[in-house]
């Protein structure tokens, strides 16, 4: 298989430009003939399925939650990137895309990245349309804020909730294309399985979560919006229900799956209290603009955060201030998380577990004044209170590194195609924007990015060249793709086993943030994947569902997830050995720098590492898409 990522060619600044006028075009008569499903109704999703119904088109849209406000792209707090350089601080559409390169430690299409910078600002200007409540400047312009990899303020906020007013934003246009028929809403509806005919995308296999009922549905293509598979790991900032099954059905139909070792480890995040715990929370990373993050320069096991006050600033190591002192506490994740693991590993953690280091606002506070903190931070604080007890306002938080999202995803060109015809991938669940970090507010971006502004160009390009004709339900294709959705349902009923799902998805995650979490080691890795092999044969034989499928029954959805998780999980794991490289979130302890950095190998692995399923228990294939840079020079990433 040869991988064409269909790159115009021409001076990077006017490629997308000059691409979209040479797409083909389905005229506004034409376009009501086309039928296109979305699955899922997150940013990316939602953003795409108004979109393209308002150019006509008719779309079916599906989540799994009872409502797309309940889309895990609410759970974005600290903001979104866009190069509008209110602040006169110079920012530019070139310093956004240089950024985003350089915090993806050059393992990011140019193209896509400079794409990305310039749509930023319409972005902004679209949502501002739609009613979004970003915060504002007493002059009336829109504030922004510094986030992690930058040295401009380029992210627009509305306090700590920019994902849920973001998505309300999203959600109102999908509504207005509802209520117009354009849209026809499928919510608690899982898709299952990706239906091919001819070779191309054209149409799902769902399952009603209330009912049980398996359904056919056929288009004329497929956008996948389904998000990232941080779940993998057990522990993660991710909704519980967020999974891999959309992406790794579509994986086993074709769609190679790109860079899947790439995952993003987020600093600020609310440490692990116990066993008890199934998901982690965010703490937004907008929180390092202003709180100080330290441990104590000699360790102290068990220090709380009522006795960091008593702690003189003498004896505290303002590490991050320490290490890099052109950016701070605003280094990009993937370095903050790491320098947070080591100096815990030091024995300088804090807390009962001392898996944790301080966040400290007691200078902003007494800077600015609490008022003005909590103007600007104030949900984010209460949350930090009801979950731990202890009041941020009064002493510091604790904080530790969790898995956030997934860089990795399907692979896809640069109209965001699939290796497989009609199948598209959009946000997270796609590779194409991020390269081995992202950079803090550059989810939202891509997000609506792509749904806002990429694909309604890029599907007319598909569309115009395929027969409008409808595929009929009927066929043998889908009748073959329901049935095999249902011989897995009934295998997984039939084990009746001892071992629960969620006991199987806990010890998969272990492995995965033991092995392949944070640091990876190459006997460390080769243990892993022996591991879940085991895993797998224990899932296979002992997983425990009760229930029939005809029913609302939670336990059969998770044991089909983890299922995939499984799979995905020793895909990673092939993958990362494969890495013998550090890069941004991927960091092999052999591949270093004498002071600790990841220490890239551009000569050898300068490309997008994207797998082939060649059917079960076979080992998958590895393409390479090289990465040629042609307008930025690649250095060892420094942010000192």
């Amino acid at each position: 298989m040869k991988l064409d990522s269909k790159i115009p060619e021409g001076p990077l600044a006017e490629k997308w430009t000059k691409h979209k006028f040479n797409l083909k075009l389905v005229n506004p008569a034409n376009k009501r003939k086309y039928d296109v499903i979305v699955v899922g109704t997150g940013l990316a999703g939602a953003s795409a399925a108004a979109s393209l119904a308002e150019l006509g088109y008719n779309v079916k849209a599906f989540c799994f939650q009872d409502s797309p406000r309940r889309a895990h792209s609410i759970a974005a707090q600290g903001g979104i990137n866009a190069a509008k350089n209110y602040q006169n601080d110079g920012d530019s559409v070139y310093r956004l895309f240089y950024d985003t390169i350089k915090g993806g430690d050059y393992r990011a299409r140019e193209s896509n990245v400079h794409r990305l910078a310039e749509v930023s600002v319409n972005i902004i200007d679209q949502c501002v349309a739609q009613g979004v409540p970003f915060a504002r400047e007493y002059g009336g312009l829109l504030a922004n804020r510094s986030f992690g990899g930058a040295q401009v303020s380029r992210t627009f906020y509305a306090r700590g909730q920019t994902g849920q007013q973001l998505l309300l934003g999203a959600y109102s246009a999908l509504n207005r294309q509802i209520a117009n028929g354009k849209v026809k809403m499928y919510t608690r509806t899982e898709m299952l399985d990706v239906v091919l005919v001819d070779g191309k995308a054209r149409g799902i296999i769902t399952r009603d979560l209330v009912t049980g009922k398996l359904e056919s549905h056929s288009g004329h293509a497929v956008l996948l919006c389904t998000g990232g598979y941080g779940n993998v790991f057990f522990l993660s900032t991710n909704a519980k229900g967020s999974n891999v099954t959309a992406s790794w059905r579509a994986h086993k139909k074709g769609a190679l799956f790109g860079n899947p070792c790439y995952t993003q480890i987020h600093p600020t995040c609310i440490p692990v209290s116990g066993d008890h715990q199934s998901k982690l929370t965010l703490m937004s990373e907008s929180l390092r603009n202003d709180g100080r993050v330290w441990v104590p320069k000699v360790a102290k096991p068990g220090l709380t955060a009522k006795e960091a006050k008593n702690i003189p600033e003498a004896d505290r190591d303002y590490f991050l201030e320490r290490k890099y002192p052109s950016f701070g506490n605003l280094v990009p994740r993937d370095v903050a998380s790491r320098n947070a693991k080591m100096m815990c590993d030091e024995g300088r953690g804090v807390g009962k577990t001392g898996l944790a280091v301080f966040l400290d606002f007691t200078d902003a506070i007494k800077r600015d004044g609490k008022k003005a903190v909590e103007a600007k931070y104030g949900n984010l604080f209460d949350m930090y209170a009801q979950i731990t007890g202890d009041n941020p306002y009064e002493g510091p938080m604790m904080i530790y590194p969790a898995v956030h999202y997934t860089m990795g995803g399907l692979w896809v060109d640069y109209n965001l195609m699939t290796t497989v015809p009609g199948l598209y991938a959009l946000g997270e669940a796609n590779f194409s924007d991020h390269g081995a970090n992202r950079l803090g507010a550059s989810a939202l971006m891509q997000g609506l990015a792509d749904g806002y502004f990429v694909i309604p160009y890029t599907i007319g390009d598909y569309l115009a060249g395929i027969s409008q004709e409808k595929v009929s339900t009927d066929r043998p294709e889908f009748k073959e793709a329901m049935d095999k959705v249902n011989n897995t349902i009934n295998t997984i009923l039939n084990i009746k086993g001892k071992r629960t799902v969620d006991e199987l998805h806990r010890e998969l995650g272990l492995i995965m943030w033991n092995y392949c979490g944070m640091s990876r080691t190459d006997a460390g890795l080769r243990e892993a994947k022996g591991k879940i092999q085991q895993l797998k044969k224990e899932f296979w034989s002992n997983v425990a569902v009760l229930g029939s499928n005809n029913e609302l029954n939670q336990e059969l959805e998770k044991a089909m997830r983890v299922a995939d998780f499984i799979e995905l999980g020793e895909l990673m794991v092939d993958d990362a050995l494969n890495r013998t490289e550090s890069c941004g979130g991927h960091f092999r302890e052999e591949s270093q720098t004498p002071d600790g950095e990841a220490l890239r190998n551009d000569d050898d692995f300068s490309y997008v590492a994207a797998w082939e399923f060649k059917g079960e228990n076979q080992p998958e294939v590895l393409h390479k898409e090289e990465l040629n840079y042609e307008f930025i020079k690649r250095t060892q990433r420094s942010y000192k």
